[in-house]
C-alpha cells in the first residue's frame, strides 16, 4: 500500500467530487431543489456551514482512497479504472442504502428529487472510483531501462 498514492488519489477524488457536486446540485437538480426549498436550509444558513461540509468531504475522499487501496488487487487483469469503478459503485450502493434513501424517507421532498439524488450518488461515486483507481493504480506500461549503449545508426 502506497500512502503517497493514497494521498494523491484522495485529493483527486476530493477535487472531482466538489466539481461534480456543483454540476449535480447547482445546475442539474437546482430547479428541483428550488421547488422543494421549504424542506432545506436557506442559502445564507448553508453558506455558513459549507466549511464543515468541505472538511468532511476532504476527509471522506481520503478515507475512500484508503479503503480502495486496502482492497486493491494488483494481480488482477482489471485496470485500475475498472477496479475503481467497481469499488465506487459498491460504495454508492452502501451510501444510497444507508443514507440517501433515508434522506428521502425522512425529508418531505418530491419523489423525483429523491430518486435523482440516489442516481447522482451512484454516478458520483462511480466516477470518483474511476479517478481513485486511475491515480492509485501503478502504470502497466513498463519502460525498459537500457543497461547498454545501443547504436541506433544501424
Amino acid at each position: 500500500m502506497s500512502y503517497p498514492r493514497i494521498l494523491l488519489a484522495g485529493l483527486a477524488a476530493f477535487v472531482v467530487s466538489v466539481a461534480m457536486a456543483y454540476v449535480i446540485n447547482d445546475i442539474w437538480l437546482l430547479r428541483l431543489y428550488r421547488a422543494n426549498a421549504w424542506a432545506y436550509r436557506r442559502a445564507d444558513d448553508v453558506g455558513k456551514l459549507v466549511p464543515i461540509g468541505l472538511t468532511m468531504q476532504a476527509l471522506g475522499s481520503l478515507a475512500f482512497a484508503w479503503v480502495y487501496a486496502k482492497g486493491y488487487e494488483p494481480d488482477k487483469e482489471a485496470s485500475g479504472i475498472a477496479q475503481g469503478v467497481r469499488f465506487g459503485l459498491a460504495v454508492a450502493v452502501l451510501i444510497v442504502g444507508f443514507a440517501t434513501a433515508w434522506n428521502y424517507v425522512t425529508q418531505p421532498i418530491a419523489a423525483r428529487l429523491g430518486v435523482l439524488q440516489m442516481l447522482a450518488v451512484v454516478a458520483e461515486f462511480g466516477i470518483c472510483g474511476a479517478i481513485v483507481g486511475l491515480v492509485y493504480h501503478p502504470s502497466r506500461i513498463r519502460v525498459p531501462r537500457a543497461t547498454e549503449n545501443y547504436d541506433l545508426r544501424g
